[in-house]
């Protein structure tokens, strides 16, 4: 066999792939083709992830090598606070273009929390019709279904044939942000109900398009909170939802994207506040660290004073330990215990609240099934406790641990499944009543509990 013939049969060395660069790597390099070749082979999507990642210059040094439709796109998939950053770097006729070319709706959500400098440079810059639309969403109240919805919106009147309405969506709809979902409204612009463009395209061209309206459409009040229009959506399967004034007039449109938004941004929120934390705006890897340590601190130092509770109760139960001093094992054992306990059933608690499942009027039974569910925790965690207790220090320790797990878990799902109600009730934010909160509380009572108990047991 000659060597050519080797060679096609011979095993193929495994090729080495390279690491995939970063958009940050590549504009670090100052390699301005190589920019422009990532640029163009990645989507708007994951352009904007990168582009939060990196500094401001960085960024604005990327952005600005997009083409301005590409550029329109990346922009309008980053948050509000990371389009600030971008915004301040660039030339007063790229920024005009910029959010000339962007929805209202999103550009409004930009102007919430922008500087006033800003906002004020950004409102200059638009034409008049433009400017009116932002101005209208900005005058709605913070967080409500106002700020979010888009006003360019194809709406239809009742007495037009089908042909008549999609000859109507050819004429107006490339000014709309969406027209899958047409609304529908009498001569006063008072929403009648919605048709689908998929049954206009489907229906006989002669067809009355108030035959093929659906009359009693699930809507919003502009005034309405944005999370509760959203949840809506997703609760009745929508992908546009109507919104209308105090008149039942016409007014937006709130779509899926946003409703998405919302949703994503509301549960971020309980999440952070839920871990003890306060949420913030932006990329977390572009956080700095003491951005970061601000925002965790408040919370760690109000739990700090909390725990003091903790100290207090060991402290007055000083006498028992002394006579018990196998008692202080168990004591990281039971308030672990407890508080986990607590922080499962508030978590879950508030997530309910935040999707409907529970509400304030359902407290008695909330706390009837988690005592309950305590309870069945307890039992299970005081088989193990006691089987530990009986090895190391002796059997009554261990009667008081058993005892003591079944009490404080039952307790501690109590409080935890209650707390996030009453906050609500109290038109508190229940992920406020977070777990590290909730975990505090039961720590200190669960310390009461376990002395307690160790008092009766033992007779000390």
């Amino acid at each position: 066999m000659s060597p050519t013939d080797l060679s096609v049969v011979a095993p193929a060395r495994p090729t080495e792939t390279a690491p995939a660069e970063s958009l940050c790597d590549v504009v670090d390099s100052r390699r301005v083709e190589a920019t422009l070749r990532w640029l163009d082979d990645h989507p708007p999507h994951l352009i904007a992830d990168e582009l939060a990642r990196m500094d401001a210059l960085h960024a604005g040094m990327a952005f600005r090598l997009l083409d301005k439709d590409r550029a329109l796109a990346v922009f309008e998939e980053l948050e509000p606070v990371d389009q600030q950053q971008i915004l301040t770097g660039l030339r007063d006729q790229s920024f005009r273009e910029l959010v000339e070319g962007m929805d209202p709706d999103d550009r409004a959500r930009m102007l919430r929390e922008a500087p006033a400098k800003v906002a004020k440079k950004v409102l200059a810059g638009l034409s008049p019709h433009e400017r009116r639309m932002t101005a209208a969403l900005l005058g709605y109240p913070e967080g409500s279904a106002g700020r979010y919805m888009t006003p360019e919106v194809v709406a239809l009147p009742r007495n037009l044939t089908v042909e008549q309405a999609l000859r109507m969506v050819r004429t107006k709809g490339s000014g709309a942000e969406t027209v899958y979902t047409l609304p529908v409204v009498d001569a006063g612009r008072r929403l009648i109900g919605i048709v689908e463009l998929r049954e206009l395209v489907l229906s006989a061209p002669e067809t009355m398009v108030s035959d093929l309206v659906v009359t009693e459409p699930v809507f919003a009040r502009a005034t309405d909170s944005a999370e509760r229009a959203a949840r809506l959506m997703r609760e009745t399967n929508v992908i546009n939802l109507p919104v209308v004034d105090s008149e039942d007039r016409l007014v937006g449109l709130l779509t899926i994207d946003d409703a998405v938004e919302v949703i994503e941004a509301a549960d971020s929120e309980d999440v952070a506040r839920q871990a003890g934390t306060q949420p913030w705006a932006g990329h977390y890897m572009a956080a700095k660290v003491f951005q970061l340590a601000r925002y965790r601190a408040m919370w760690l130092l109000l739990l700090l004073v909390a725990a003091t509770l903790t100290v207090t109760v060991t402290d007055a139960f000083e006498a028992t330990l002394a006579q018990a001093a196998h008692l202080a094992l168990f004591i990281p054992l039971l308030i672990g215990a407890g508080g986990n306990a607590g922080a499962q059933a508030a978590t879950s608690c508030v997530r309910a609240l935040a999707v409907g499942e529970v509400r304030v009027s359902d407290l008695l039974r909330v706390i009837w099934r988690e005592l309950r569910v305590g309870l069945v925790l307890g039992a299970m965690l005081a088989a193990v406790g006691m089987l530990i207790g009986a090895v190391f220090v002796g059997a009554q320790i261990a009667v008081v641990v058993g005892i003591t797990l079944v009490v404080i878990c039952g307790w501690a799902a109590t409080i935890g499944g209650t707390m996030p109600l009453l906050a609500k009730k109290l038109r508190i934010d229940p992920a406020v009543i977070s777990a590290p909160m909730v975990t505090t509380l039961v720590d200190a009572t669960g310390l009461v509990i376990y002395f307690t108990t160790a008092k009766m047991v033992l007779g000390i």
